[in-house]
């Protein structure tokens, strides 16, 4: 079983991160690391603290020579603010007046949309700052220092990943199947990472003019997954539905309000005739063709998943972003100290964080996916994993004698 946890506020000294269930023998590429870190921090709409940080995870347990060694591996990646915020961040009590003085004022005026009012009441708390550090989106950076360890297992066995912005306030990209090759090569450089670079310029007026307003937007982006195995998942028990999995991940993203499975809510509105994915023939079959069955389908409206499993497509998972609640015209609260009416505290924040939270989704797709992985393959290293999945390779050749290649090798 793979799982993860992670620790740290968003102004306290550092995020931790502990990844457990990982085979040994991988090897773990730092710069890879470093780089989706990096990712998770540009994309255009973002604020100020981006230009603060720059996230870099330190191992400190797992890995060994450059490799994994089956143990749990932690990760730390440090707040370079921190040293702004000592005084108020601080585990112990403030032992002299002189560092009372220097803390930051006490947050009582919680922010619509966020969970510093529901935060405050559940856990009790007097200063709405001991919520919204730990519920800031910060702590994301951690779960991509995680995932991007993930990705580099699902590497190994071919699996490539890819997400691209599909909407931007109430902006969209004509929805189309986006091939996983013009995701891939969006430009390094696009602002929001979308396909459609025309599209894209709109999307970013928009966002020029949420933040001359004092407001933000929200939109929407897609995971892709090419090179899966079929199988992976199950029907057999709600909990372990590959589909029911995703979404709960995608859902625990800060802001993400809906998740979509290929097509998503679309095919609510459509009849069966239009929506499910027809299986036919492959009209050849030789040695050059490496589909792991001999049957194709047309479409892959189903987003790579039926009945919970693999189906060996494409996996397509979507997510739908509200607008950040940090307004720097903010909306109307209480103060709860005074319990008046007073607008809501403003943090340092982002206009728009769509592209960010598509790197995220991309490193919570990767760790549930690779759990997945190692549930039907197993292994204690990336070597035995291989020969399982070389095993099942056999095995379905087996069945289907003019399958030439696997979808993972």
């Amino acid at each position: 079983m793979l799982r993860f946890l992670t620790a740290g506020e968003s102004h306290g000294q550092g995020l931790v991160v502990i990844l457990e269930g990982l085979p040994a023998g991988l090897t773990i590429d730092f710069d890879s690391i470093t780089h989706q870190l990096r990712r998770r921090q540009g994309g255009y709409g973002r604020g100020q603290r981006m230009a603060i940080e720059s996230d870099r995870a330190e191992v400190l347990s797992g890995v060994r020579d450059g490799e994994t060694i089956g143990g749990p591996i932690a990760l730390l990646v440090r707040n370079k603010d921190w040293t702004n915020w000592k005084e108020t961040m601080g585990a112990e009590a403030a032992a002299s007046e002189s560092v009372q003085a220097n803390r930051k004022p006490r947050v009582s005026r919680p922010r619509p949309g966020h969970a510093d009012l529901a935060g405050a009441l559940k856990f009790n708390r007097m200063d709405i700052r001991d919520v919204l550090e730990r519920a800031s989106a910060r702590e994301t950076a951690a779960r991509v220092a995680a995932g991007a360890i993930a990705r580099q297992f699902l590497e190994v066995f071919n699996i490539e990943v890819a997400s691209h912005v599909t909407a931007i306030g109430g902006i969209k990209i004509s929805f189309e199947t986006i091939s996983f090759e013009d995701v891939r090569n969006i430009p390094a450089d696009a602002p929001l990472r979308c396909v459609d670079r025309d599209i894209e310029q709109v999307m970013v007026k928009c966002i020029d003019s949420a933040r001359a307003a004092g407001d933000t937007v929200g939109g929407a982006f897609e995971v892709i997954l090419r090179g899966l195995p079929i199988g992976l998942g199950n029907y057999a028990q709600w909990d372990r539905k590959l589909d029911g999995r995703l979404a709960q991940a995608i859902m625990s993203i800060p802001a993400i309000k809906a998740v979509g499975i290929g097509i998503g809510s679309a095919a609510s509105g459509l009849p069966g005739s239009q929506v499910h994915d027809e299986i036919v023939l492959r009209p050849t079959r030789d040695e050059t063709d490496d589909s792991p069955i001999p049957v194709a389908r047309p479409t892959n409206n189903a987003g790579g998943l039926e009945g919970g499993i693999t189906n060996g497509e494409d996996l397509r998972v979507s997510g739908y972003m509200k607008p950040i609640s940090t307004l720097m015209k903010p909306l109307r609260s209480v103060d709860l100290q005074t319990m008046t009416e007073a607008p809501a505290t403003v943090e340092r924040s982002d206009v728009c964080a769509v592209p960010a939270a598509a790197v995220v989704a991309e490193a919570m797709v990767s760790l549930i996916v690779a759990d997945a992985f190692l549930e039907k393959f197993g292994g204690d290293s990336v070597g035995e994993i291989s020969r399982h999945v070389i095993a099942s390779k056999e095995l379905r050749q087996s069945r289907f004698p003019g399958t030439a290649k696997t979808e993972a090798t």
